[in-house]
């Protein structure tokens, strides 16, 4: 049976009050009044705070919450009661405002009295003069239709869900204990048969007439922000990761339509998890989960304290796949590498203003690049140490990063330190100009942490790598009492400084981390062993276009490129050049034999005429990698990092 002992006799809420009409739809409520006496598991003792998520509007994509407590279990500065929904997400820093997604929030009191709440903020809900006493139900819908690993979706044949779009925290009760429940319906049940529940926190399983119930493990009310939940029909596989002499279970579900070989993904997956293991020492959890969706084409992911939520198109999973993987089954392992590196580098390691967020304003640091540089490195990087991918193929992954890096202009007008910190208004709202103004912390951060790796071995003749400054910081954070640390500036230069010196430290870090020098990648990357072929590409206009029926439309332009020159804007739709047709082979050879051409645009809905005059064309670096040297201090000798 379905245990919800807190949750106050909802018929004299409905009978009480004349306000009621959109909760009358949910009449599967009933069940809670039946098993509001069945007697609670230990585990479930003295919780201060409960949640019941309800899934029966599920297709309707609306999750009914109710919370529930008594007074006298929860901190109050006055009469009234205030809460609070966060704002934004750790691990994807933009403000993204879930409480939009909430439709109402009302109060009961003992008596059955209700009181509708009051904003006070766009995330704040206030009830003035609540009652001094008792037990207090709060009742809310919410909205869930994003697809993203950042939210929460549902609909009739899958529920998932962050709670930090879901759960109500109560003011100044952010640590109080707290239980959250899961109610899936029989209707959901009967539609969705074989469907479970992949969640990091264990669960106990009750059944009941209306459906089935999930007790999650009782955290602080806080602590459930950092454990995602999905329930449907899924494939499950399981593989352990040796530690020592213990066995770390690993769990890892998909979720929507696949033909993947799990075989193969299990071996794969199973390498990289072991080698991230062996290189650290150990692992900062008791047991991890991957949650993957499949879909057509979106792609992304999430890390969490022991589980991450992935999404990725169907085509990345492996499906007869050769001995060495498929580019794009490779991108599937590096999301699962990267977000399973997170574990330690931003769970247990992390920004020391990110230590306590409190998720409801931005947070700033200039350390981001350290985070998702380093791990944006290393994801690939793990993959070639596991054995996982060969090296011709890692070289193609670096190549693809490097020519990113050498195609946004960007690079040379915003540091990745700068970068880290205004990530809350670039990064995640991309526009027409975001490579010639600002560069991404990941991209640039990825090769910054190259440029780091390589310094390292270089000034310490080999002792160092960037891996021995990851796992100095995770050895910080398995000293203190919550197995967390803080990073700043300045201990990261200390660290950094006591391995390949302070004067050269100092002077990278000038140079490459808030300064805006090129990279040295050709020289850095020619003394370990590795050849950087490269050659100029260039575009006789300066743009690039989407070409379709319509003609060709502007998406970027770079600066003080011929086309720009001429008064060409992004979103213009060119549609003739000197009276023919436009077309991508035109714009290519327009220019051959004419120092200049008349090209039609239309600007909105307006007609215009430019004269695109011949010019210096618009120039990039574009580079490959391949192998030199495979000599003892090769870039890519793993055995030094393997010591004990």
């Amino acid at each position: 049976m379905f245990v919800i002992s807190c949750i106050y006799n909802f018929k004299i809420f409905l009978n009480n009050t004349t306000n009621f009409d959109e909760f009358n739809k949910v009449n599967t409520m009933t069940h809670l009044n039946t098993t509001s006496n069945l007697p609670k598991t230990d585990s479930e003792q003295d919780v201060a705070i409960h949640y019941v998520l309800d899934f029966t509007r599920c297709h309707e994509h609306l999750i009914d919450v109710i919370m529930s407590f008594d007074v006298a279990d929860i901190e109050r500065s006055n009469d009234g009661l205030s809460l609070w929904l966060p704002t934004w997400i750790a691990g994807s820093y933009l403000v993204r405002e879930f409480s939009k997604n909430i439709t109402k929030v009302i109060a009961y009191d003992e008596t059955g009295r209700a009181y509708r709440a009051s904003k006070s903020a766009k995330n704040r809900y206030e009830f003035a003069d609540i009652g001094q006493a008792g037990r207090i139900t709060v009742h809310y819908e919410v909205y869930c239709h994003d697809l993203s690993v950042r939210t929460a979706f549902v609909d009739d044949s899958r529920l998932f869900g962050n709670f930090t779009s879901l759960l109500l925290m109560v003011s100044d009760n952010e640590r109080a204990s707290a239980c959250v429940h899961l109610h899936v319906p029989q209707s959901f049940l009967a539609k969705n048969q074989g469907s479970s529940l992949a969640c990091g926190l264990p669960h106990v399983v009750r059944e009941h007439e209306q459906g089935v119930g999930y007790s999650l493990a009782p955290k602080e009310a806080f602590e459930y922000y950092d454990y995602p939940f999905e329930f449907g029909v899924q494939s499950l596989f399981d593989f352990t990761v040796q530690v020592a002499d213990k066995g770390v279970a690993h769990r890892f579900f998909i979720a929507g339509r696949h033909r993947a070989d799990l075989t193969r993904l299990s071996a794969d997956v199973q390498k990289i998890c072991q080698s991230y293991a062996d290189l650290l020492g150990d692992v900062p959890f008791t047991d991890y989960t991957f949650m993957t969706m499949v879909t057509g084409s979106d792609y992304g992911g999430l890390e969490h304290i022991n589980s991450t939520a992935l999404i990725t198109p169907r085509t990345d999973l492996p499906v007869g796949e050769s001995d060495v993987p498929s580019e794009s089954y490779q991108r599937f392992l590096g999301l699962c590498s990267h977000e399973y590196f997170h574990a330690w580098w931003v769970k247990s390691v992390r920004p020391d203003v990110m230590m306590d967020s409190d998720l409801q304003t931005e947070t700033y640091t200039p350390l981001l690049w350290v985070f998702e540089g380093f791990t944006s490195y290393l994801d690939d990087l793990m993959l070639l140490v596991s054995g996982v991918i060969d090296r011709a193929s890692y070289f193609k992954l670096i190549t693809a990063q490097i020519n990113r890096y050498y195609k946004t202009d960007g690079r040379r007008h915003q540091s990745v330190a700068e970068s880290s910190f205004d990530t809350w208004i670039k990064l995640y709202r991309p526009d027409e100009n975001t490579v010639n103004q600002s560069v991404s912390y990941y991209n640039k951060g990825a090769l910054v942490a190259l440029c780091l790796d390589l310094s390292l071995l270089k000034h310490s003749g080999g002792r160092y790598r960037l891996f021995d400054v990851v796992k100095a910081f995770y050895d910080k954070s398995k000293q203190s009492d919550d197995k967390r640390f803080g990073m700043t500036d300045e201990n990261l230069s200390d660290v950094i400084s006591s391995m390949m010196g302070a004067d050269a430290w100092q002077d990278f870090y000038h140079s490459y981390v808030v300064g805006t020098d090129e990279l040295p990648l050709v020289s850095l990357m020619g003394e370990f062993g590795a050849v950087l072929d490269s050659q100029q590409t260039q575009t006789a206009w300066g743009m690039s276009v989407d070409e379709n029926s319509d003609g060709l439309k502007i998406k970027h332009l770079h600066r003080g490129s011929i086309a720009s020159g001429a008064g060409l804007s992004v979103g213009d739709v060119i549609i003739a050049i000197d009276g023919i047709r436009a077309s991508g082979a035109g714009i290519k050879s327009a220019l051959t034999h004419a120092n200049s051409v008349v090209v039609h645009a239309f600007r909105r809905d307006e007609l215009r005429t430019f004269t695109v005059t011949c010019g210096t064309p618009t120039r990039h670096e574009s580079v490959s990698v391949r192998t030199a040297d495979y000599q003892e201090k090769g870039w890519l000798v793993f055995d030094k990092w393997l010591k004990s």
